[in-house]
């Protein structure tokens, strides 16, 4: 069975429901994207503080098997394991890149039965975090440019201002593009 019928095959529960169950994090504390991804809140983090430290495994710098299972796979598998075991377990991962969506690298959710679901959602802009970012970077790279070409009333030294654009994306057409500056009196 493929990585993408497994996944659409899980049950998958609520994470209001999976997070009071599993972990006693009420749904107050939870800022909910759709049914199966949520944000935790920074407030309900300060309420741990009493609580003694838990224990870290990292897992990073893995070199992917050629069936692709690398840091997720591995990560999702061991938190499984601890799991089944009995130790209460969560995993954190990061919002994968968009490269995985057009085969560029690994499917960004783990594999087989050791995978994050709904993996379409995780795939494609998971909490939309890395688009805000970019956004961000971008609208301040547009408010340079256009300051500069509203006549610069800061005096900057546009020799010495390197603002790159960003795109979470590997498209190989797009990395070297060169943009060059007309600038022409208005009359």
């Amino acid at each position: 069975m493929s990585d993408i019928e497994i996944a659409q095959q899980a049950r998958m529960k609520p994470i209001i429901d999976l997070a009071r169950e599993q972990l006693n994090i009420p749904a107050k504390h939870l800022d909910p994207y759709g049914h199966y991804k949520a944000k935790l809140s920074l407030e309900y983090i300060d309420t741990l503080q009493e609580r003694p430290n838990g224990k870290l495994i990292l897992v990073t710098a893995i070199s992917p098997t050629p069936a692709g299972e690398g840091k997720t796979t591995t990560t999702v598998g061991l938190g499984d394991a601890l799991n089944h075991i009995g130790k209460k377990t969560l995993i954190c991962l990061r919002e994968p890149a968009l490269g995985p969506c057009f085969g560029v690298k690994g499917g960004a959710a783990g594999g087989g039965y050791a995978q994050v679901v709904p993996m379409e959602d995780i795939n494609l802009h998971f909490t939309g975090d890395f688009h805000a970012i970019g956004i961000a970077h971008n609208l301040l790279a547009a408010l340079i440019d256009n300051h500069i070409h509203q006549g610069n009333s800061l005096n900057l030294d546009t020799r010495r201002i390197h603002w790159k654009r960003v795109m979470d994306m590997n498209d190989r057409s797009l990395r070297n593009i060169v943009v060059t500056r007309v600038m022409f009196k208005r009359p």
